[in-house]
């Protein structure tokens, strides 16, 4: 493995059960065949600092590239949600205020009632072990008849803790940040007019990811993890 893989997946250094664990069954789901009535959906989100122009930036000019003040205005910080499906070749981007447990319920909730899933028997969401990516957290959003369908509609696979690279979205953050968020954008209308025109550009191209990494190659590849069985 490439030294610059190992620093950038944030591989355990020594045998993590627990690690293997969640990550073989993750790379599992991912070897599922495409099924409309049981999609596989990844999502992550990321915190997007709003930041405003102290003085308007002087444009390109012949001889001269465009310039902008090093002074600049906070205006706090919202958060841009990715929902990605792999095989599909669609996401989703949303951008809220906060992040908070009831927040990720309400864009679950979204995702699960979203037409596209209208004849979804069961989803399955990959997501990151944070506290807040939890059927609790439904619970704390709604009442318990809706809290109870919405937990019912999802089959929740975490990746395993510090192996986030194993989530698709996580890649698709990535891209969307270089591609349409990496400058100053002062407010939560303008990092929503770009995700949205992101997203529909993406879509409309079908972009998918072509991921063969399995469990197969985990073992030969990352097999200092795996535990030694002791007879």
């Amino acid at each position: 493995m490439k030294p610059w893989l190992k620093e950038h997946w944030c591989i355990p250094p020594q045998e993590d059960a627990a690690f293997v664990a969640d990550m073989e069954r993750v790379l599992d789901v991912y070897q599922r065949p495409y099924d409309p009535q049981h999609p596989v959906v990844c999502m992550d989100e990321q915190p997007k600092q709003l930041i405003a122009q102290r003085r308007a930036p002087l444009p390109t000019r012949p001889g001269h590239p465009a310039r902008q003040d090093h002074e600049y205005v906070r205006h706090g910080c919202c958060c841009v949600w990715m929902f990605h499906e792999p095989l599909g070749g669609w996401r989703d981007v949303r951008v809220s205020e906060r992040r908070t447990a009831v927040d990720w319920a309400h864009q679950v909730r979204d995702l699960v009632d979203d037409p596209r899933f209208a004849q979804a028997q069961r989803i399955t969401l990959v997501c990151d072990q944070l506290n807040t990516h939890e059927r609790a957290s439904f619970y704390k959003a709604f009442g318990p008849e809706e809290a109870h369908r919405l937990a019912g509609k999802l089959e929740l696979v975490h990746t395993p803790k510090h192996g986030s690279w194993l989530n698709t979205s996580e890649s698709e953050l990535s891209v969307l940040s270089r591609q349409c968020l990496n400058r100053r954008l002062p407010d939560i209308d303008s990092i929503c007019t770009e995700t949205n025109a992101w997203k529909t550009v993406r879509n409309e191209q079908q972009v998918g990811v072509d991921w063969h990494f399995t469990t197969e190659d985990a073992r030969i590849k990352l097999k200092s993890l795996y535990p030694k069985i002791v007879n």
